[in-house]
């Protein structure tokens, strides 16, 4: 079983950097792909990134390709995404997600 834990959310302004961590303990194999997703206010949970655990490949939706990037650590089995150029519309929890299991999520704000 898997366990997932959110941190580094916070309140930002526009144009801002903020980077988040996901600290993946429990069962984990080579190729698992580890993904955050986001819920924004009233809106449904969507795919922000992901990344092959120990393989290093990624995808990102498009509103945010290009200003968030995500990597993990594997000697501390910690997956992190990296947001840059942050925009009001990227307020939302953020949760990461592996292995049918959900992190409890970490409140992002960006202020305009």
């Amino acid at each position: 079983q898997v366990q997932l834990v959110e941190s580094g959310g916070g309140l930002v302004q526009r144009g801002d950097s903020l980077s988040l961590s996901c600290a993946v303990s429990g069962r984990t194999y080579n190729n698992d792909v580890v993904a955050w997703f986001r819920q924004a206010p009233g809106k449904d949970r969507e795919y922000v990134a992901a990344i092959r655990w120990s393989g290093g490949q990624t995808d990102f939706a498009d509103s945010v390709k290009g200003r968030f990037t995500i990597s993990e650590d594997s000697a501390k089995s910690t997956v992190y995404l990296q947001m840059s150029r942050l925009k009001p519309e990227d307020t939302a929890v953020y949760y990461c997600y592996a292995a049918a299991t959900w992190g409890q999520g970490t409140q992002v704000t960006v202020s305009s």
